[in-house]
């Protein structure tokens, strides 16, 4: 028979349980014992749900309270000292590498945060030292979670992120220089001895996850599979039978490494974003391996076309047989909202579109069936499904002649500003009258409780919006006023009236529908709720002016128009499936080039459009279809932007500095100024800044705003002193890495503080 497998549960719970049990722990309002039985909790129901649905094979060691990586770091022991030393609980010392901890007497920064490959999910980054060893924790977390659900009558599959992978996607830490591939042979024991003690526990099979099979490999990194898996094979009685997962695209250009892994049990690949590699990938399977073909996508919330995936796993059978053939989610479902049952708000046409975790693991088990028992055992599903397909593709939510008309009349002149950088930049100076080290935030200042209650109540209808507009104005008053305090040179007006940087432009967009309790997981605590894109998109009215107008108007300074950009708004929306995203890009670009010239229009000449997902979009591979990607992405930012004079400046922000691998693109954004996320990464990576010779100015971040931690105003200097080995003082702004939303208002001042008056003394210096 086809069995059926998921490869990962969201961790969240249905109403983000863990998110608000994480933060009542760090709060000081829950106990540890109750952290951990909360986490129990969510394991065991999530591991019912697969279960009920007739999910064959079910994972575990999914869960991770933070991150699955950061999990990994810990069981291996490849902690950096400053986090060991600390004296630090177990899960203290956890949450210290993810987020950082300054509370009685230790003072750590987080670790590195970096996008999971091109989803909007972030992992912590393993960090490794010279000298480096590694050791298995006396009790590893995935024996452990194995154990539970076998003692509630449910055997799993556990989930372990790959040795190869494990260190590809690491890093050394500062001042080392360990590469840390060379750590294999150190690392590969450890890995053995986990193995081995999840066969004795009754393991049949693990899932060994080596995504970077999709990546373009150093050779180095290539050459490591093959002793890898020798060890990690089916030839090593002493370990289960080892399933080999990849996802997030083809693995065809790592094809030769797969021989050196044949004798592993069975092989995943992802067949929703690469389904063309099928053949290629059964011709390179050994004569009794499984194969798993991953036809339900973990990445967006589309149904299933059964018809489609039905066919996929016919072709693998009628080359495979069916014992040899799994059906499977095409990656993790971390990536998708945990149950549409919670959504009773949707439009009911577009719910029949939709499919979340709780109805993909229905999927695979009904996908399986079909293919096993014959399509008459799931006639029922089968036909609503169908009929499902054809109400989508002929409905009018889906098409807006009078968008595509506007679309058709794009010139290549609209995407080019009047003039030049320096033309620009000397109006700008007349205008704006900026000092030398400008400081400014990135938008979004502390969202309270307050304010969070008083934006419910309006939604609710509890309040009328005049008393909700009253209350938005008062927020931005008090943050105009603590920037007056704070003596910053460009002004945010904070985004009270903001739920989501995205959202809260899909709700003001034609094409947008909007869930109630459809949270997908960022970081850590931090969850998301994208909207989702069902049709043409275009903007009824202005979205930001009224509000911007308005802190404009009660400020000192240069007010900051806040918008987010069309590839963001694109990346962490669940985009269409059935039109090619540059084309919803440059839908995004048109309704948002209007916004920017209303906002100039009603003053504001400061505008920033912000693309933290312009890298996250980046297809995987060097190639054509990065290339691709990179012309339609730098297209629509700059078709949003061109409308304005030369005199109002254009800012946008990106969230990591890995630029160098496309920096021509960032170059071409033609942006006046950028900003970065740089406190956690080495200064050295802006040297492609000088190496470039990048004309215009940028604002690498000074400090990290995932942390509740605090900078001193000393560590914020020689951050700068550090960006000045790189960049011209006339180029550097000052800011934090990113948004203030989610942090509180103590900790903000008092980092703001220390940032400005840093800033201070530079400019002083540099005036001498």
């Amino acid at each position: 028979m086809v069995q059926s497998s998921v490869l990962g549960f969201p961790r969240m719970g249905r109403l983000r349980d863990l998110k608000k049990a994480n933060e009542a722990y760090w709060g000081g309002k829950l106990s540890k014992d109750d952290l951990l039985a909360e986490g129990k909790r969510l394991r065991l129901e999530h591991w019912k749900i697969q279960k009920d649905a007739g999910v064959d094979i079910i994972p575990s060691n999914d869960f991770a309270y933070y991150d699955h990586v950061l999990d990994h770091i810990q069981m291996f022991n490849a902690i950096p000292s400053r986090y060991s030393s600390a004296g630090l609980d177990t899960i203290d010392e956890y949450f210290a590498m993810g987020r950082g901890h300054q509370k009685d007497g230790v003072d750590v920064p987080s670790l590195e945060m970096v996008k999971w490959f091109d989803s909007n999910y972030h992992y912590v980054k393993p960090t490794f030292q010279d000298g480096q060893t590694f050791k298995l924790a006396d009790d590893p977390k995935p024996l452990r979670e194995f154990n539970e659900a076998k003692a509630a009558g449910i055997i799993t599959r556990p989930v372990i992120l790959g040795p190869v992978s494990f260190l590809h996607l690491g890093k050394a830490d500062r001042d080392q220089t360990v590469n840390p591939i060379s750590l294999l042979d150190k690392l590969l024991p450890v890995y053995e001895e986990l193995l081995a003690k999840l066969k004795e526990a009754g393991a049949e099979t693990v899932q060994i996850d080596e995504p970077i099979l999709v990546f373009d490999l150093p050779l180095k990194t290539k050459n490591a599979f093959k002793p890898a898996y020798e060890k990690l094979s089916g030839s090593n009685t002493k370990i289960p039978k080892v399933v080999l997962a990849t996802y997030f695209g083809d693995i065809v250009h790592n094809a030769d490494i797969l021989p050196t892994v044949s004798s592993l049990y069975g092989l995943h690949i992802d067949l929703v974003r690469n389904p063309e590699q099928l053949e290629t990938v059964i011709g390179s399977l050994g004569s009794s391996q499984v194969l798993s073909a991953g036809v339900v996508d973990g990445r967006n919330i589309w149904k299933t076309n059964f018809k489609k995936a039905i066919e996929v796993v016919e072709t693998a059978i009628q080359k495979l047989g069916k014992e040899r053939v799994i059906v499977a989610t095409s990656s993790s479902l971390l990536h998708v909202p945990h149950t549409l049952d919670s959504e009773k708000k949707l439009p009911e046409e577009v719910r029949e579109w939709f499919s979340f975790a709780a109805q993909k693991v229905k999927e695979v088990s009904v996908i399986a069936k079909a293919v096993t028992e014959g399509p008459a055992s799931v006639r029922e599903e089968l036909e609503a499904n169908a009929k499902a397909m054809e109400a989508r593709a002929s409905s009018k939510r889906t098409n807006n002649p009078e968008v595509k008309d506007r679309q058709s009349k794009v010139t290549a002149e609209m995407h080019e500003r009047k003039s030049e950088f320096p033309t620009r930049l000397a109006a700008q100076k007349e205008h704006l009258k900026l000092p030398l080290f400008p400081t400014t935030t990135i938008g979004s200042f502390p969202q309270t409780q307050e304010i969070r209650i008083q934006r419910n109540k309006f939604t609710k209808g509890d309040i009328t919006a005049e008393e909700y507009e009253r209350f938005i104005e008062k927020e931005i008053e008090e943050v105009v006023k603590i920037q007056d305090e704070l003596n910053l040179d460009v002004y945010v007006h904070g985004e009270p009236e903001r739920n989501d940087m995205v959202q809260y432009f899909g709700e003001r967009l034609e094409g947008y529908v909007f869930t109630t309790h459809a949270w997908v997981q960022s970081y850590g605590s931090r969850c998301v709720r994208p909207p989702i894109i069902v049709g043409d998109i275009s903007r009824p009215a202005p979205m930001t002016v009224k509000e911007s107008k308005y802190a404009a108007k009660i400020s000192s300074k240069p007010m900051k128009g806040m918008l987010t950009g069309p590839i963001t708004c694109l990346r962490w929306s669940f985009p269409r499936d059935d039109v090619h995203q540059s084309v919803q890009a440059q839908q995004l670009a048109l309704a948002l080039r209007d916004e920017v010239v209303d906002l100039e229009a009603a003053g504001i000449y400061v505008i920033q459009v912000d693309e933290p997902a312009l890298r996250e979009g980046l297809p995987l591979r060097s190639g054509k279809e990065r290339e691709a990607y990179l012309s339609w992405a730098v297209n629509s930012f700059k078709l949003s932007c061109a409308g304005v004079e030369d005199s109002t400046q254009i800012h946008s922000h990106f969230c990591y500095s890995e630029f160098q691998d496309f920096f021509h693109a960032i170059a071409a954004l033609d942006a006046d100024v950028l900003s970065i996320e740089n406190s956690k990464s080495d200064a050295k990576l802006l040297k492609v800044f000088v190496e470039e010779a990048y004309p215009r100015h940028i604002g690498p971040g000074v400090y990290d705003i995932h942390s509740p931690r605090v900078p001193s105003e000393e560590e914020i200097k020689n951050r700068i002193d550090e960006m000045l080995q790189y960049l011209k003082p006339e180029q550097l702004w000052i800011n934090p890495d990113c948004g203030l939303k989610t942090r509180q208002w103590k900790e903000t001042k008092a980092a703001l503080v220390n940032m400005v008056n840093a800033a201070k003394l530079f400019r002083e210096q540099h005036k001498a």
